[in-house]
């Protein structure tokens, strides 16, 4: 049997790795348990955003430290997934998600949290956003299921991913070598290795077929995609690297893990089916007083619409040309989940494609099993 804990905590800055090292050192947390840090990062979420990688490198030396490894064995065996971008009331923070198996632990039919970490080879600039990443990150999915104890995809509710994107340099060198990427725009290349990574999710669980999907129908068809999905692209690293999130009863944790799917950016409904499918009460559509302390974290994906309107209103956040769109559509879920369990620091990820409908995507929540049950 598996137990997992999760814990969150604000960061000051990028680098600051103090909320790690406290855990560690009260010995709330083992430092060889931990399996998984998810954070957000205060940078601009885009091709530039270097807090992504100066935070990977703070937390990953300071959990070196304690394990008494380098840092990039840490970072071979951790999986450090930064997601840039903190617009609106959205707070900078860390999730830290730990594992460990319990031999005498009696197993009660429940299901409770169970976490998977899988990594997938690196990939050569001409495969980013194309079927070739689909596939191997549905391998790498299937390999995180099986780590989590979770054979049903019915119990998966969060597959968070962070995946590469191109550069002029990885640009470059794809031509010397003949072969063509699939945008030579570096901030399309975000969305193409996004949407690629989670329709490789959308494959694993058999949400699409893996029939369906070719070439072209990467960021063209948006009938493709999937209701857990939740990835983000960085500069810092050449591969795709997996936490699934899901219920299992092969877990012993004190915690769930709920989801539900955002139709558009402004779907707070969506949110509250979240919250209550993770045990959480809610009273005039707020998580009550008494339960907010049992959400220890909300996880979503937020996209400027492609159609250009929200419920019929036309949104100008595609056509701002001084601020990208995923910065907007950041704020805008970012206080849409903030009012409803009364805490900005909760993580939004930007860039939606083929993550839940156009417009739209997953939101899920992670939440303390109420005592007694």
């Amino acid at each position: 049997m598996q137990e997992i804990t999760v814990n969150r905590f604000a960061m000051a800055h990028p680098g600051d790795t103090t909320g790690l090292t406290s855990l560690i050192d009260s010995s709330e947390v083992r430092a060889e348990d931990i399996v998984a840090v998810l954070c957000k990062t205060e940078g601009n979420g885009c091709v530039n955003d270097f807090t992504r990688g100066y935070a990977t490198l703070a937390l990953s030396l300071a959990l070196a430290e304690h394990l008494g490894v380098s840092g990039e064995e840490t970072r071979s065996r951790v999986a450090f997934v930064m997601s840039g971008g903190t617009e609106g009331v959205l707070s900078p923070h860390a999730t830290v998600f730990s594992k460990r198996e319990i031999a005498d632990a009696v197993e009660t039919g429940e299901k409770r949290l169970a976490i998977g970490v899988a990594f997938t080879r690196a990939f050569l600039p001409e495969e980013l956003g194309r079927t070739v990443m689909v596939t191997e990150t549905a391998a790498a999915v299937r390999q995180a299921m099986d780590q989590a104890g979770i054979a049903d995809p019915a119990d998966v509710h969060f597959v968070q991913i962070k995946t590469p994107l191109l550069t002029s340099e990885r640009m470059a060198d794809a031509e010397r070598r003949g072969e063509s990427v699939a945008t030579d725009d570096t901030y399309k290349s975000m969305g193409y290795a996004r949407g690629a990574s989670a329709l490789g999710v959308a494959v694993a669980l058999g949400e699409v077929p893996v029939g369906s999907i070719s070439d072209d129908k990467i960021l063209t068809d948006w009938s493709l995609n999937s209701s857990v999905a939740s990835t983000s692209a960085g500069i810092e690293l050449l591969h795709n690297e997996i936490i699934l999130m899901g219920n299992s009863t092969s877990s012993a944790s004190s915690y769930v893990i709920g989801h539900a799917v955002m139709q558009d950016a402004v779907d707070g409904a969506a949110v509250r089916a979240a919250l209550r499918q993770a045990g959480i009460d809610l009273d005039d559509g707020q998580v009550v007083p008494g339960d907010m302390a049992r959400v220890v974290n909300v996880l979503a994906k937020a996209e400027a619409a492609p159609s250009g309107t929200v419920r019929g209103r036309r949104h100008t956040m595609l056509d701002d040309s001084d601020i990208n769109s995923t910065r907007h559509a950041r704020g805008v879920v970012g206080g849409v989940i903030a009012a409803a369990v009364g805490d900005p620091m909760v993580y939004v990820s930007g860039g939606a494609e083929h993550q839940g409908p156009a417009g739209g995507g997953p939101v899920a929540v992670i939440a303390r099993v109420k005592d007694g049950n």
